[in-house]
Formats: C-alpha cells, structure tokens, sequence
C-alpha cells in the first residue's frame, strides 16, 4: 500500500468552507477512484490554513495514472481547487514500521 500525503495551504477566513469541500470532495468523488483504500485530513491548530491530506493506495500508479489522469481528477480539483493558497506539496510513501 502506498500513502500519498498532501500538504496543503488554503487562502486565510476559507476554512468553514474548504472543510465542507474536501469532505464532499474526497467522498464523492475520489472515492470513487480505482485503487483508493481510505483517506484521512487533518487541520492545522497553530496553521488554521494548513491542512494535511492522507490517501492510501493500492500502487502509486493507482494514484499518479489511474485517478490523476481520470476524469475524477479534474471533478476533485474544481471542488477543492478554488481554496489553494498555493499548489499542495504531494509526496508519496510505503510503510517502513507501525504500532500493533
């Protein structure tokens, strides 16, 4: 299983909004993408407009070919698109240890 985690940095005063569309976003549509086993978001408490996004899946190709270059992409990034201060920083990752 592959982790990609996204950092993200949205425009100050969005977050009411942005926290009601990554959620709709991530349900509703990237979901839906092959190869997608779960997802997580948390938010910044000292960075109110830091947000860091977690999506495991199946290969990284599930993630950078099958969703990036699917329509799903372009659905996800017009719900959450609009709030990005700044392109998200996307880095992948494999598990190397973990609590029982």
């Amino acid at each position: 299983m592959i982790l990609e985690v996204a950092d993200i940095r949205i425009r100050p005063g969005q977050q009411a909004a942005f926290d009601e569309a990554i959620e709709r976003g991530l349900r509703t549509v990237a979901a839906h993408a092959e190869g997608m086993r779960g997802w997580k978001v948390n938010k910044g408490i000292e960075s109110p407009e830091r947000y860091i996004l977690q999506i495991f899946w199946d290969t990284l190709e599930a993630h950078t070919v099958g969703f990036r270059q699917s329509p799903l992409f372009a659905q996800w990034r017009s719900i959450v698109g609009p709030f990005f201060a700044q392109p998200p920083v996307v880095e992948h990752f494999t598990l190397l240890a973990k609590s029982s």
